[in-house]
């Protein structure tokens, strides 16, 4: 069976790779740990930009000690970090180091899972970080890292699945394109179709119809067809969000 391009959920993708320059303000309680460090740990995965990477792994380490009701997010992070390490150790032929810093990473994930009292705000990062590294990980461990990400995509559609048609587009088209994908590598074909068949209808007129298309009408370029982060927005950009966070309010003014 093909397989289908990487896919990148949207929870974890809407701040893009390349959007913050300026140091993120860590002390500002009215961002999420998500918006602060997620935009520099996805520079790093998305243009192999180390010093980001690095600048995004060293801000993780500060709110540990100043956000601990958000550490199951942020050791989530944490292991898309040093997963991202591993399979960049492994492709240069690293093989000690890709198995230590695997084995590092997938402890973070559980710990991830174990430190968050409702999976939900977990599985986003969860899901997506399996998708990107799953195919680059050595093959003895890429089974378990496609059922982490099956489970989780599955554990956000449990809450979304209802409402997945009112969600915005990138939403709904990187949560279906996550299960279609996790489905099939983890062998599900009926259920592949079924997401399949819902993103045909849910996301036609969008710019996953196209791909859709080619996956449901042409196997073969289900191994190169990416739909990751087609349809960007800025409503999880640092920048974006301090902008809206810092506007004045204006009070209405009501005509007596």
């Amino acid at each position: 069976m093909k397989l289908i391009g990487p896919v990148v959920l949207a929870l974890i993708l809407a701040a893009g790779a390349t959007a913050q320059s300026a140091e993120p303000p860590l002390s500002d309680t009215r961002l999420t740990v998500n918006t602060l460090v997620r935009e520099d740990i996805f520079a790093g995965f998305m243009a192999n930009d180390l010093t980001r990477l690095s600048n995004g792994e060293r801000n993780i380490q500060r709110l540990l000690s100043t956000r601990p009701a958000e550490q199951g997010e942020l050791f989530g992070w944490q292991a898309g970090a040093v997963m991202y390490r591993a399979v960049l150790a492994r492709e240069a032929g690293r093989a000690e180091e890709y198995n230590r810093l695997h084995k590092e990473a997938v402890d973070l994930l559980d710990k991830a899972v174990r430190s968050t009292p409702n999976f939900g705000s977990v599985a986003p990062i969860v899901g997506g970080i399996n998708v990107l590294f799953a195919d680059r990980m050595a093959p003895e461990h890429r089974a378990a890292a496609w059922q982490q990400s099956y489970d989780a995509y599955n554990a956000i559609w449990a809450v979304q699945g209802t409402v997945i048609d009112q969600l915005p587009v990138h939403f709904k088209g990187e949560v279906l394109a996550g299960l279609v994908t996790a489905s099939q590598r983890t062998g599900r074909t009926a259920e592949m179709n079924k997401h399949l068949d819902k993103m045909l209808v849910s996301l036609a007129g969008t710019p996953y119809e196209a791909t859709a298309k080619q996956w449901k009408q042409n196997p073969q370029t289900q191994g190169t067809t990416s739909l990751a982060c087609k349809n960007c927005h800025n409503d999880g950009r640092l920048a974006d969000t301090l902008a809206r966070l810092d506007a004045p309010k204006v009070t209405p003014v009501v005509n007596r």
